[in-house]
């Protein structure tokens, strides 16, 4: 009797050396685990456009005014422009394909100041198709984002070749065109800067008065503004 004790003993020792599993994670299988639900992610809203997207304080107001639910990141790129036959094409910057890969589930973009330049004019009949293939781009991300375009503000002067009437006559109803196309929503930060030239820094840039606009209009878009709202992006 024993001696089949100590046999017995031998073998459960090999067997325990040779078993990945140890004594510890055995427990852990053995021992009833307490099921803890995920915590829900932040609402990923994008941020997309060119320098004013970029280089103010719109995209950090937005993230104040939305709170906590909601992770929002600036990709925008300065210089950066719709029309794909321009130096610096929005599509074709690293802050585009990063954009993408954020996966976000709101994607806001502020795009158009950048093609009022003079020598962009001639390529003024492909905005709307340029336009859309960025929109297009984002719609077909797994996270099938909800999309929201932006008539961005105006322009005040052309000191940088910026044409201030050929962008309100062209670009922002280029732009009306593609939310209706897409048949997404349109938020209109042109109007709500009127004629506040005070609003910009240099006529094109926004002042921290000018951003705070700019995130109160896309904050009016994402959240419900009452109960019969029905075009809110919020989920």
């Amino acid at each position: 009797m024993r001696n089949q004790r100590k046999i017995l003993a031998i073998i459960i020792a090999i067997v325990l050396l040779a078993s990945p599993i140890t004594v510890f994670e055995m427990k852990n299988f053995l021992e009833p685990k307490s099921i803890i639900p995920p915590m829900n992610s932040p609402i990923r809203v994008a941020c997309v456009g060119d320098s004013i997207t970029e280089r103010s304080s719109y995209a950090s107001d937005l993230q104040t005014l939305l709170g906590t639910n909601y992770s929002v990141s600036n990709f925008g790129v300065s210089g950066s422009t719709v029309t794909l036959n321009s130096y610096k094409p929005y599509m074709q910057q690293p802050q585009f394909r990063m954009a993408e890969d954020y996966e976000p589930d709101i994607v806001v973009i502020m795009l158009g100041t950048n093609d009022a330049h003079s020598y962009l004019e001639q390529y003024n009949e492909s905005f709307e198709d340029d336009y859309n293939q960025i929109v297009n781009s984002f719609q077909n991300l797994d996270s099938t984002p909800q999309v929201l375009v932006v008539e961005s503000p105006p322009i005040f002067n052309n000191s940088l070749d910026l044409d201030p009437t050929f962008f309100s006559e062209n670009i922002i109803p280029h732009i009306q065109n593609v939310a209706n196309t897409q048949n997404v929503p349109a938020v209109d930060v042109y109007d709500a800067f009127g004629n506040h030239s005070d609003y910009t820094q240099d006529g094109i840039h926004p002042t921290d008065e000018g951003a705070s606009i700019i995130a109160s209009q896309v904050y009016d878009a994402i959240t419900p503004q009452d109960d019969s709202s029905s075009n809110n992006l919020a989920p």
